[in-house]
């Protein structure tokens, strides 16, 4: 399909359509005058006619004619603006002709008038007639031949019509024009920043001054993408330089170690360390392979989900007790809010504990070296959903990380200095819990604290 600009595309439709539509009122309008012109003339013939057959009632009760009556046509045809061509018969009750403006014979007179119908027989042609009376007796009549042409002609209301068609026209197409060009101009702004973005260029301005609310709606969110984009790029960059350190790190020992072994720079029970080292290092390696793995399984919907029916007080219980049992001593039991009665969930009990160990994890990480940890789960239901919410009295996250919390590969500045891995926990975590019909949320954090909830659907 061949495409246009806003600006001709419109404009030159509307033209059309308001050219169409003003020809079709104009004509309709000329048509209707035209209609009410002839009849207001044809009204003034009627009365004209009538006052001719008023002046040649005799006293005695004949037609008279009078001499200036040829005149009298004349001046009154020219005083009506009846136009030329007009003519005049009277005629007698026995339709005897007794004058004609216009050399007409007693034989051509039914040639001219249908005597029988009061009509004209020439087309182009009115007949308008007027009895001549005398005592309430009818004594001949009066006949007027209008040719319908004049009637109808409209000199002046012509170049009337013709000049407010024009000109409603002009202004019709230079109102859309305008408002086509307006609303066109942010528009190519808008399509021009989205091309140097495609070509990865984020750093765009988009200066335009608009009073729309759409289009003010409009720029602002796409500046907004443009920024939270050129964030996401810089991020990503970042995090990946971050997975390919984390990753290389403990290939690098390994093969150091290996190599100072195979090469006898350490022997005895050093060696032995050496290698104990390097199994660490691969099973760290290997854990982190396996993270991947699971992610890009997860997030292409390949790993089955069941949807067990579960208790969720009970299946809470189990995991805060599993996961204080590996943890060092000195680690505070955390502490459970659970509610009297039994609250049914629908889920897969190994991804759920997934999720709650791996908040139970990072809150254990972000242990403020001020104050003692604690940790408090509570567990609710609202609106057909079970809410489990994790929160601690931790240092929190920093405001400018809140927004990329559950971004792959990423890892805060402070965590990314003093533990190892590779940011894929909280995105992982979001995957799962959405693969069982259910959300993880970030609530809110500061330095008092962080709160996430997740929530998982009740069973019917």
């Amino acid at each position: 399909m061949k495409q246009t600009s806003i600006l001709s595309y419109w404009t030159v439709r509307y033209f059309w359509i308001l050219f169409a539509g003003l020809l079709v009122i104009a004509a309709a309008a000329v048509w209707w005058t035209k209609q009410q012109t002839m009849d207001s003339r044809l009204q003034t013939v009627e009365l004209l006619a009538q006052d001719i057959a008023d002046r040649l009632s005799g006293e005695d009760g004949t037609v008279t004619v009078p001499p200036y009556l040829t005149q009298l046509l004349q001046k009154r045809a020219q005083y009506f603006n009846l136009g030329p061509g007009i003519c005049l018969l009277v005629t007698d009750h026995n339709g005897k002709l007794l004058y004609a403006s216009d050399p007409i014979t007693q034989e051509e007179l039914p040639l001219k008038l249908n005597a029988s119908l009061d009509r004209a027989l020439e087309p182009g042609m009115k007949a308008i007639i007027a009895p001549i009376t005398y005592d309430e007796a009818k004594i001949g009549q009066v006949t007027i031949l209008q040719p319908t042409r004049p009637l109808t002609r409209l000199p002046d209301l012509q170049w009337a019509f013709g000049l407010a068609f024009l000109s409603l026209a002009a202004l019709g197409w230079l109102t859309i024009y305008l408002l086509s060009r307006k609303l066109s101009r942010p528009i190519r702004k808008v399509a021009s920043a989205a091309r140097e973005i495609s070509l990865g260029h984020y750093d765009v301005s988009l200066h335009a001054d608009t009073k729309e609310r759409e289009l003010g709606e409009l720029l602002h969110s796409f500046k907004e993408m443009a920024g939270r984009l050129k964030q996401l790029e810089h991020s990503r960059s970042f995090m990946l330089a971050g997975l390919t350190h984390e990753l290389k790190t403990p290939v690098t020992s390994v093969k150091g170690l290996v190599h100072a072994v195979r090469e006898k720079v350490v022997t005895g029970e050093e060696a032995d360390e050496f290698l104990d080292i390097a199994l660490l290092e691969s099973g760290r390696l290997e854990r982190m392979v396996s993270d991947l793995l699971d992610y890009n399984a997860l997030a292409a919907g390949v790993v089955p989900m069941n949807r067990d029916r579960l208790d969720a007080s009970a299946l809470l219980s189990e995991i805060v007790y599993q996961w204080r049992l590996l943890q060092e001593d000195g680690m505070p039991e955390p502490s459970l809010q659970l509610p009297h009665e039994p609250v049914q969930i629908a889920g897969d009990s190994l991804r759920i504990q997934q999720i709650i160990v791996n908040l139970l994890h990072n809150s254990a990480q972000a242990k403020h070296p001020d104050r003692p940890l604690h940790i408090d789960i509570a567990l609710r239901v609202r609106d057909k959903h079970a809410e489990i919410t994790v929160r601690d009295n931790g240092s929190g996250i920093p405001v400018s990380e809140q927004q990329l919390i559950f971004e792959r590969f990423f890892r805060g500045e402070n965590k990314k200095l003093s533990i190892r891995g590779l940011g894929l926990g909280l995105a992982f975590s979001k995957l799962l819990a959405a693969a069982q019909g259910g959300e993880l949320a970030f609530i809110e954090s500061s330095e008092q604290g962080t709160t996430f909830a997740l929530t998982l659907p009740l069973t019917e």
